[in-house]
């Protein structure tokens, strides 16, 4: 499993010059510190609770409320609320989204966004590692971590470890958002849904591996009043953190309360707040050694290059929470405003080894043929980050004629803020695989610059879902977005830079059904892409803000869904055409550089029979640079893409006075080039995945076992193969790891 070096590549001795902070890709993101400008808004949201609640006192108290009927969040869904397409079955709704339900993550052994990798094909790995955040790629792009993220359909900063023990479900919307959003990268948004007050639940949980992982969590809920109409949830959860790789102890804990106020008929006051702490060492990939690629078999899955006497844990905190108002207005209009809050806090600190030598014409950094790499002490204390929004939603029907129109029609104000400190990024000196853990000298002085942001923006969306007969449905949409941005370098080296923007994305649908629930759609749409030159990185042009550039997808599919006696399946294939603006440094400038061209087939089926459960997708991927003034990698794709996919899950349940059930997930991922220039390609790999649970029934009470195998056969292979910040890396596939847990319903 190794490369020989074409005659034109060679592999030069060389010490890194960093280009950015460690672990975060080059993007744009950072910019000036600024004042928390939306009081107003807050103002304008505790006018709008205050004047529901005076409503709701003039009808008078003898307002009787509906019963409240809870309907559980499916396990597995293809359809995602993100999306903005209403409640309708997801054969009707003309895009492609997955939804994941509590019950199939805990199933799947998924405890962190990186898992959805298990469980979709188009989802793939990107910079995914022990101790960090995690980075998802959506039909071959990697989602933006400070834009392609929503949590109760709100913008966050996913430039954390997001908590999942309060979620009721994970959402992926796939393709270009535009329409969803009005700033963000193409591939998809995810959305984290919490869960929130139920009529009743007492469930506690407890897990240990044998890595010595150990976690607790409770999830309480509750109604009461004479007519429930007061909720609460409590969801805590407390984890010591451990894997086989060296080095990686830590622990985290979450605390999440819930709650909401039936206020009448008409109106529903819902809040909700989460505190989450996470404390863990990151681990870095490996490398190239020279211009060859290093066997899995030769390489301990388990070596922790950030493991020096002085190597301090990543810290993550977060605290974030909602309030919504839900109204009905009655005749089909009803509205819901949001206002949500994140403030997030990390310490980001590393013995991070990179570089020492390089391979190929863009000179990216690998590890020497003989084992060398260079070592640096990178410390960046006291980010902080705060993500503020409301969000005003109304929608309605309307009859013209013989159209019935459904309206969507939102406006979004967000406040996004970054405050970074200078940095430490220092050479400490040269390790050696062969000794990897010799100790080095420390450097944590403070002494590379990079910038902080500030950015406001208010979005305008309006949309037009039409039934223009019983089989044809179009929709339209556009969204109008006011945007102001402004970066300041920590040094005070370079100017600050502002900019103001708008920007409008459309898109377009249109589906015809020509069978009982199957039905063939067509859509269009674009997405906003906004580049800004890095600081700390040479350049001849730092913080200049380029032009904005437009992503556009083309998109056409069938989806069908079948349901008689005891079987039940939803399916779905779809095309889709996806091109994106790039941009590189080129010749010390950072500009934009030609584009990429993502199309690809996407099919999944979902069903059930009988005793069996099975889900499965699968996606074929065909991605290409062109235009670029680089020409070595025009026609060539782009790095760390798997050329095809395939994730597959079956389960079989044998009833009986111990219900026992039975699953096996595989997950398989084609080959992909490490290099820009694809001269080295990494196999596809194939992991199997085995869980049995069983639920047993005490006196009114349940308790659910689950005994889970990650990477049942063991197999050893690199599982990505990245390109941040100017350098290869290789990340190699988890050792076989056996889970015990036990979910106790009371």
């Amino acid at each position: 499993m190794s490369a020989s070096v074409p005659a034109d590549h060679e592999t030069t001795q060389h010490r890194f010059v960093p280009e950015q902070s460690m672990h975060k890709p080059t993007t744009a993101f950072v910019q000036r510190k600024a004042r928390y400008r939306l009081s107003p808004l807050g103002l304008a949201i505790v006018g709008l609770i205050s004047s529901a609640t005076s409503h709701a006192q003039s009808e008078g108290s003898a307002d009787s409320l509906p019963s409240v009927n809870v309907t559980a969040q499916g396990p597995r869904q293809p359809r995602a609320s993100i999306a903005g397409l209403g409640d309708g079955p997801a054969w009707q709704q003309p895009v492609q989204a997955q939804s994941f339900g509590e019950a199939t993550l805990r199933n799947a052994q998924a405890t962190r966004l990186a898992d959805l990798t298990k469980l979709d094909a188009s989802t793939t790995d990107s910079y995914n590692t022990v101790g960090y955040w995690d980075y998802l790629t959506i039909r071959g792009f990697t989602l933006d971590n400070a834009y392609n993220y929503r949590r109760e359909g709100l913008p966050i900063n996913a430039e954390t470890r997001l908590p999942l023990d309060n979620k009721a479900s994970v959402e992926l919307l796939k393709g270009t958002s535009g329409m969803q959003a009005g700033v963000s990268a193409p591939g998809g948004l995810v959305n984290l849904v919490v869960k929130r007050p139920d009529a009743r639940v007492r469930t506690a949980t407890m897990s240990v591996d044998d890595a010595g992982d150990m976690l607790a969590s409770v999830d309480l809920s509750e109604r009461t009043g004479d007519r429930q109409e007061w909720g609460v949830r409590l969801n805590a959860a407390t984890e010591r953190l451990a894997t086989h790789v060296d080095n990686t102890k830590g622990h985290r804990q979450l605390l999440a309360l819930a709650v909401d106020r039936r206020i009448n008929t008409a109106h529903t006051i819902e809040a909700e707040f989460e505190h989450s702490y996470m404390s863990q060492p990151s681990v870095p990939g490996f490398s190239l050694l020279g211009g060859q690629l290093p066997s899995a078999h030769d390489v301990d899955p388990n070596l922790n290059l950030n493991n020096q006497p002085w190597t301090e844990p990543v810290q993550f905190e977060g605290n974030t929470g909602t309030v919504r108002l839900r109204s009905d207005w009655g005749q089909g209009w009803r509205s819901t405003v949001t206002f949500g809050e994140q403030r997030l806090k990390s310490n980001d600190r590393a013995a991070f080894p990179l570089g020492g030598c390089t391979y190929g014409v863009k000179g990216l950094y690998v590890y020497c043929a003989n084992g060398d790499f260079d070592l640096y002490d990178y410390r960046s204390d006291d980010e902080l980050r705060l993500t503020r929004s409301l969000l005003a939603q109304l929608q309605g029907n309307v009859q013209t004629g013989s159209i019935k129109h459904e309206l969507g029609m939102s406006v979004l104000r967000s406040v996004h803020r970054t405050a970074m400190s200078t940095q430490a990024y220092n050479y400490v000196g040269t390790g050696n695989l062969a000794d990897p853990y010799a100790p080095q000298p420390s450097d944590p002085t403070p002494t590379y610059f990079v910038a902080s942001r500030h950015e406001q923006s208010t979005e305008w969306m309006l949309q037009d879902a039409m039934a223009l007969s019983a089989q044809w449905q179009a929709w339209l949409g556009a969204r109008y977005t006011q945007l102001h941005r402004e970066s300041v370098p920590t040094g005070g080296m370079e100017p600050s830079v502002a900019d103001d923007r708008t920007l409008a994305t459309p898109w377009l649908a249109v589906a015809y059904t020509f069978a009982p629930q199957t039905r063939a759609y067509a859509s269009w749409g674009e997405g906003v892409e906004l580049k800004s030159a890095p600081y700390g990185s040479f350049l001849n042009n730092p913080g200049q803000i380029l032009a904005t550039k437009k992503s556009r997808q083309l998109e056409l599919g069938v989806k069908g869904q079948y349901s008689i006696d005891k079987a039940s399946q939803q399916w779905g294939v779809n095309w889709f055409h996806i091109n994106r603006p790039e941009a590189d440094s080129i010749n010390s400038s950072y500009v934009w550089d030609g584009e990429s061209t993502h199309q690809g087939l996407e099919g999944y089926w979902q069903g059930r029979l009988g005793a069996w459960s099975l889900a499965g997708s699968a996606m074929l991927l065909d991605a290409e640079r062109h235009q670029s003034a680089q020409d070595f990698i025009n026609g060539k794709s782009p790095v760390n893409v798997p050329k095809h996919t395939a994730k597959l899950s079956g389960a079989y349940t044998w009833s009986g006075t111990l219900p026992v059930t039975l699953q096996a997930d595989l997950v398989h991922e084609g080959s992909r080039w490490v290099d820009p220039e694809n001269t080295i390609r990494l196999h596809d790999w194939t992991r199997v995945d085995l869980a049995l649970r069983a639920t047993q029934a005490l006196s009114g009470q349940s308790i659910t076992w689950r005994l889970g195998v990650m990477n049942l056969l063991d197999n050893q292979a690199w599982r990505e193969s990245p390109n941040p910040f100017g350098a290869i890396y290789l990340f190699p596939m988890a050792q076989r790891t056996v889970t015990l847990s036990a979910q106790i319903d009371f």
